[in-house]
């Protein structure tokens, strides 16, 4: 036999537009998708390091790279934006005289303001009257200059807070009401003291007269200057920034600094009020013709019930409307001292001129 026969192989033909047109997938080296900017990598301990998780950055952190395993945290003045990928300037919140807020608390205050100044002229210009002698002319007069100047403290709340402003906001405010509120109670003692001294033989004759009045209202407006001092000489005021209390804004404030110093201040001119209140309430039955105590009873109790109703309206608000709160306070407060002990005056001394003689208050002490 001879050798088998040599076989020729078959051409190979390869069809190249079939091979190209079929779909495939590429084998995937790892487990987990790649982590897009905004994301952070998680590691789990249980899984192989190549598999992660991709988590979203937290509020006010970035990452601007692919598959980064921690999240940048933004400056204090910037704050993350919706894709967390970049940082962008955060709101800048005060309360400012271009805000409509401040624009009608401004126009409020100077109203007040205007219109305590006219009252104060109508006092200088009937001095001599029966009705305005009987209710003590120099202290009404104190009244009304404090009352003007905390209806203008008010403004100083208003605008960009700066070292100035922060110093100036509690203490001119607290000093300048601890003159009203001392105003208040000189001039209900001086009516207590003065119905005393009409009884024979008594000994309060020595003290009627102006003297104790001004000396109370130099003495409890010296305690107050001292407290603000020390509380500025150990902690003072200062601008300051708040960054925590709403996301992406920035609040402009003032940081009061000593918090024993603020509650001292408040705590002393509360005090001072809740005396006045409790002075008046017992000098409220005195004859009409020395009384202004019924009209300071009402005014003491208005102004203790805004501030007693000021502390949780204040500590439950934030930004530019807690600046609004004690603003709305103030203007509240010195507005019912005008409007309780001024109005009635002003309201006789215009409308019903008849009453406003001695001989009229002289028969209505007696009829008492």
């Amino acid at each position: 036999m001879g050798p088998p026969p040599v076989q020729i192989p078959r051409p190979v033909i390869i069809n190249l537009s079939s091979i190209f047109s079929c779909t495939f997938t590429i084998p995937r080296s790892v487990c987990s998708e790649s982590c897009p900017p905004g994301f952070r990598k998680v590691l789990h301990k249980d899984r192989l390091i190549c598999c992660y998780e991709c988590a979203p950055c937290p509020h006010g952190e970035i990452t601007h790279l692919s598959d980064m395993e921690n999240c940048i945290t933004c400056p204090q003045d910037q704050w993350s934006n919706e894709r967390r990928d970049a940082c962008i300037p955060r709101i800048i919140e005060f309360l400012s005289y271009e805000d409509p807020l401040g624009v009608a608390l401004s126009f409020i205050a100077s109203f007040f303001f205007i219109l305590t100044a006219g009252v104060l002229g109508i006092f200088i210009k009937y001095r001599n009257t029966p009705l305005v002698k009987a209710n003590n002319r120099d202290l009404s007069y104190a009244l009304l200059l404090s009352l003007m100047l905390c209806f203008l403290c008010s403004l100083l709340f208003i605008g960009r807070p700066s070292k100035a402003s922060c110093l100036l906001r509690q203490t001119s405010f607290s000093i300048i009401f601890t003159t009203a509120v001392s105003s208040v109670l000189g001039k209900t003692i001086t009516l207590i003291i003065a119905f005393k001294a009409t009884k024979p033989g008594s000994m309060f004759r020595r003290w009627v007269g102006t003297r104790v009045s001004r000396c109370l209202l130099l003495l409890c407006t010296l305690v107050q200057v001292l407290i603000c001092t020390v509380w500025l000489i150990r902690s003072a005021p200062f601008p300051d920034i708040d960054t925590k209390s709403e996301s992406g804004k920035m609040i402009l404030q003032c940081n009061e600094g000593s918090v024993i110093g603020l509650y001292s201040v408040v705590g002393y001119m509360g005090f001072l009020a809740l005396l006045s209140f409790i002075v008046a309430s017992i000098a409220r039955k005195l004859p009409d013709s020395f009384n202004e105590a019924q009209l300071i009873t009402f005014s003491m109790l208005l102004f203790c019930s805004v501030w007693i109703g000021f502390i949780p309206a204040y500590l439950s608000t934030k930004g530019r409307y807690m600046v609004a709160v004690e603003i709305f306070a103030i203007l509240t407060s010195s507005a019912g001292l005008l409007g309780c002990i001024f109005f009635p005056k002003c309201y006789i001394i215009f409308l019903r001129p008849e009453r406003n003689t001695k001989q009229y208050l002289m028969e209505k002490h007696t009829k008492t």
